[in-house]
């Protein structure tokens, strides 16, 4: 028997790790059970290569719940470890790291954030357990089997002891305030957390499986029955898809695997993406583009990020840019620096040729599927436009690959690329100070009176609908100065493409300032300016609009993203009277009770076009509608 105090000068190491090890205690079941994989995988490894001449054997982790005992233990049979090599990797190098934790972090903010770095994981066992124990027999021929104590003090006993299997069980007593960990549930969701796709066998306990009767006994309905069966419970997948080569998988191994994710989602993704890059940084993964629904937020944190297959976070907003976080799937890469501060991974070198990677692969893959079958793109532009959008606003390198493929859906239920619109409206719909207006609309049925008199002039419509529409559009028009973009209720068509020439009004100065206290009396001053504009007589005689400007800085203070400095916007129309329109002329001869009626007729059907005619005056609308006829 050997006693004797692990090498540490700091004092009271054990409290300070117990506390600023990890954030979130459970931590310590991976790091446990990442170890005994790393253990069977030496072991692997050392045959292959021919230093180790011994039977191999189903290479597997166990994790054993006693709760009787109050027992936690991990078990494998991997490379096993002798005394001395007990003494060099538990009493000196992981805990010299654990001292070099406590000297640089103690009393720092952000401390229990560091995971792994300072080779801590097998001491992360005292965050849950009183006494902890390793009983081990190495890989050598003839080697003794050892066992390893420590209370959670410095001092550790190290005895030889008798164990026939090759391998490590490490067995956590665990104290009263963490007896959770003695539940199987809580077991169990850890394990489903972290070691689903550990590259070693991992079992814990038992599960029933239903097989047919072995006696092949039948039930009344002449059916073999169904019996129930106690089967070792496999956690883990140790072959996710992500880790084999693209050309063994077809597209059903893929399906399954997104199933495998998320069990219960039941949208099937658009398609996906499969990262497999070993220079200059290693990184594999499978990411997948799921439907974007309207809200963006939902989307989020669908991306769990691995290292060598072990679960890490599925918070990745500081490892690939902000965009990317609404993909779907798995990163796995061992360059990602696990121990540190998101301030840090922010700035390190290999995660922005990482996010940079993943980044141009994904424009790669939408640029290659555009080019492939356009007609398809096409079809899933729909739930591509939030994402594609997303990433134009927010990253510039995906923004200058993307202007090939991003499209404009019209309102004919046309798709075209940015140049391909441009020189599609050039013409017609440039105006006299040589910017080509693309017009557009929200939403077809609301503003379908506006779509259809800009169609009848043989303009182009297109339909922007999306959340992010409003920021799309002002971000298109800062970066292309020829083009400007207007909602086509926004104001007249002549005003919204301005051509040179003018139409000449039929109403004098006169005229018009006789009418404009009429119309003026029919509508909120506070709300409505009221202006006359020579118009076409195809025109509608009245034209409530909003200002593009007033409107934009409206809907992206509704996002969250603009106007907030000026503070809110007021809510602002302007009433155009259409100075040609022959009823406008008309009103100017009739008696005041009759031109007071007509006006405020005008008023409210032009209120009812753009859904500002409500509650009281709705029904006053209706009612007064209803007599005439009657």
């Amino acid at each position: 028997m050997k006693t004797g105090q692990i090498h540490v000068q700091t004092e009271n190491i054990f409290p300070i790790i117990k506390k600023f090890l990890y954030s979130d205690h459970e931590i310590f079941l991976r790091e446990l059970v990442s170890n005994a994989v790393d253990a069977s995988q030496k072991l692997h490894v050392l045959a292959k290569n021919g230093e180790f001449k011994g039977e191999l054997g189903d290479l597997k982790v166990e994790v054993l719940l006693d709760k009787e005992a109050k027992t936690l233990t991990i078990r494998d049979n991997g490379i096993g470890m002798s005394a001395e090599e007990i003494d060099k990797y538990i009493n000196q190098i992981a805990f010299s790291g654990a001292e070099e934790f406590v000297e640089k972090y103690k009393g720092k903010e952000g401390a229990e954030q560091i995971i792994g770095h300072f080779g801590l994981g097998f001491y992360s066992a005292f965050m849950v357990a009183e006494k902890v124990q390793i009983r081990t027999l190495a890989r050598y021929e003839g080697a003794q089997a050892v066992q390893w104590e420590s209370n959670g003090s410095p001092e550790f006993t190290l005895i030889d002891i008798d164990k026939a299997d090759r391998g490590t069980d490490i067995i956590l007593y665990i104290t009263e305030e963490s007896a959770e960990f003695l539940e199987k549930q809580r077991i169990q969701g850890i394990l489903d957390k972290y070691c689903k796709f550990l590259p070693i066998p991992v079992f814990f306990g038992t599960k029933t499986e239903y097989i047919d009767s072995p006696e092949g006994e039948k039930d009344d309905k002449g059916n073999v029955k169904r019996v129930a069966i106690d089967v070792p419970n496999q956690v883990n997948n140790p072959s996710p898809a992500w880790t084999k080569a693209p050309v063994d998988l077809k597209q059903e191994d893929y399906d399954q695997f997104y199933r495998e994710l998320y069990p219960m989602t039941f949208e099937q993704p658009l398609f996906h993406i499969h990262l497999n890059v070993d220079y200059p940084f290693n990184l594999t993964g499978i990411l997948y583009f799921p439907k974007i629904k309207e809200n963006v937020e939902v989307q989020r944190n669908k991306i769990n990020l691995y290292s060598n297959q072990v679960f890490i976070t599925d918070s990745v907003a500081e490892i690939v840019p902000e965009f990317l976080t609404l993909l779907h799937g798995v990163i796995d890469s061992p360059d990602i620096p696990l121990n540190v501060s998101r301030s840090y991974l922010q700035s390190d070198g290999n995660v922005k040729k990482i996010s940079a990677h993943i980044t141009k692969k994904v424009a790669d893959k939408l640029a290659e599927m555009f080019k492939k079958d356009r007609a398809d793109f096409e079809a899933k532009w729909p739930d591509l436009q939030v994402f594609v959008q997303y990433g134009m606003l927010s990253e510039e390198k995906f923004a200058e690959k993307a202007k090939d493929f991003s499209l404009f859906k019209t309102t004919d239920n046309e798709c075209f690329t940015q140049q391909e619109y441009l020189d599609k409206v050039k013409i017609l719909q440039t105006d006299k100070n040589n910017k080509t207006v693309f017009l557009y609309t929200n939403d077809a049925e609301e503003q379908y009176a506006f779509v259809k008199k800009a169609k009848d002039r043989g303009y182009s419509v297109l339909l922007l609908d999306g959340p992010l529409a409003p920021h799309w559009i002002s971000k298109l028009e800062q970066t292309n100065e020829n083009i400007s973009f207007a909602r086509v209720d926004a104001d007249s068509l002549d005003k919204l493409i301005a051509k040179t020439d003018e139409l000449p009004s039929k109403l004098s100065k006169e005229e018009e300032e006789k009418l404009k206290p009429i119309f003026e009396a029919q509508v909120n001053k506070e709300k409505f300016t009221v202006q006359f504009e020579s118009m076409s007589e195809q025109e509608a005689p009245i034209i409530i609009t909003q200002p593009e400007f007033i409107r934009r800085m409206m809907e992206q203070q509704k996002l969250g993203g603009g106007g907030g400095f000026y503070g809110a916007f007021p809510e602002m129309f302007n009433l155009t009277v259409n100075a040609n329109h022959p009823t406008i002329g008309k009103l100017l001869s009739q008696e005041a009770a009759v031109q007071e009626q007509h006006t405020k007729q005008l008023v409210d059907l032009a209120m009812l076009a753009q859904g500002l005619l409500k509650g009281a005056a709705l029904d006053a609308f209706i009612q007064r509608n209803i007599e005439h006829i009657a």
